[in-house]
């Protein structure tokens, strides 16, 4: 994985305008299934997948592939299904809107619109389910989306150029303003049990510059992350130092620089602390470094620092993000809960964060997906992203917490640096 920060990518992405799709009264719209649909449950020998034509190698029938579109308002809908069929006599296959199935016989030949059905629909995020039921041929069919003719209004990815970015899901951010000359800053995170999802990063401390936060990897990885770009001018991000059992590379991509990482087995209901110190070396460079704290080992681990050349900058640009790294994740759910912000002057002052401004990427401000919300929780900020949720926070809002008036328990003067 190639680290990203949403906050680049919503400034650099060439945005096309192309706000949510609306659909005229009772004109059918298309709901592309390149840029709107996923492979939500694989058989034992599944080759389905989302290609840039739609649905392909669709030959299992333990196979689901699901589509989402959403209502802006509740009403009656007539479903159809862009298919088309290359091989065999026909085929038999269930289309389930809403919950409700139907049954659809396709036929050999060219892709056509094929009749599925009209029903009510609630206002609200809408899945559409697909899975085989007869086939003569090698396969069910080759599906390109789903038509939807409403008189509501309908919102789903409509940019071909980004489908990747929309399937990924909308990214989301808090600001924090703190004072100058801050050089440490402190926040906590705590997912949620059940929204620890693959592919989310859960980014803690952000700055100009760089990013620390927990990641899922895989289902058997997890991964403490910190990196930190090159220079503005383009010379290189160098590592100074890194703790026992940390991993450092370059990457690149959107972007180059330094990435250090520790696989941890990090565990979804716990409080993560997160620490970063952000100091000018004198000499025209800014040293980055990031600790990490566990409740399950009860202390503070070193993860690394940075040297980003020709920068001289205490913590600035300070900000949290949610994300979904894995375009093939992208119909999963992920929440997490960002709490006591504190930073650390260099006269050796600590201030308490309360206020966050909540902000998302492209594909959130386009309107390509709108399954995003923040806000206050549990006494906490929080991000929430994915899994067609209907109720969505509107962005560029501020939010502020309670304030817990208990500076951080860390001494920053014993704090290991290996």
């Amino acid at each position: 994985m190639k680290p990203m920060l949403p906050i680049l990518r919503a400034a650099t992405l060439i945005l096309l305008g192309a706000s949510a799709a609306i659909a005229a009264a009772q004109a059918p719209a298309s709901v592309a299934l390149p840029g709107n649909a996923f492979v939500t449950t694989a058989g034992a020998r599944a080759t389905e997948t989302i290609t840039a034509n739609g649905l392909a190698n669709w030959t299992s029938a333990e196979t689901v592939s699901s589509a989402w579109f959403r209502m802006e308002q509740a009403g009656s809908a007539t479903i159809g299904l862009d298919a088309g069929l290359a091989a065999g006599n026909g085929s038999t296959v269930r289309v389930t809107v809403n919950g409700t199935p139907f049954e659809v016989k396709l036929s050999k030949g060219p892709r056509k619109t094929y009749a599925v059905g009209t029903l009510d629909l609630p206002a609200g995020y809408i899945r559409v389910d697909l899975q085989g039921v007869r086939k003569s041929g090698p396969a069910f069919g080759e599906v390109a989306g789903i038509t939807v003719a409403t008189a509501s209004r309908l919102n789903y990815a409509n940019d071909p150029a980004n489908y990747y970015w929309s399937r990924r899901g909308p990214s989301v951010h808090l600001g924090y303003a703190v004072p100058a000359n801050s050089e440490y800053f402190y926040s906590e995170v705590t997912v949620p049990a059940g929204q620890d999802a693959i592919g989310s990063y859960y980014m803690a401390n952000g700055f100009n510059g760089g990013y620390f936060g927990i990641q899922v990897k895989s289902p058997s990885e997890r991964w403490v992350l910190f990196s930190v770009w090159d220079a503005d001018n383009g010379a290189k991000t160098t590592l100074v130092g890194k703790g026992a059992g940390v991993v450092d590379n370059a990457f690149g991509g959107e972007g180059t620089g330094g990435q250090t990482y520790l696989v941890y087995n990090w565990a979804a209901g716990n409080t993560y602390r997160f620490l970063t110190r952000v100091r000018p070396d004198g000499a025209g460079a800014t040293d980055f470094s990031a600790w990490f704290f566990a409740p399950e080992l009860g202390t503070w681990r070193y993860i690394a620092t940075w040297k980003r050349p020709a920068t001289t900058t205490y913590h600035a640009g300070t900000y949290s993000f949610l994300e979904n790294f894995l375009d093939t994740k992208g119909y999963l759910g992920r929440l997490a809960e960002h709490g006591n912000q504190w930073a650390r002057t260099t006269d050796g002052s600590w201030s308490e964060i309360l206020t966050a401004r909540f902000t998302g990427d492209a594909t959130a401000v386009n309107g390509q997906r709108l399954d995003y919300a923040g806000g206050l929780r549990n006494g906490r900020f929080y991000l929430r992203n994915g899994g067609f949720f209907s109720d969505y926070v509107p962005l560029n809002q501020s939010f502020t917490r309670p304030a817990t008036g208990s500076a951080p328990a860390v001494n920053v003067d014993t704090l290991p640096l290996q």
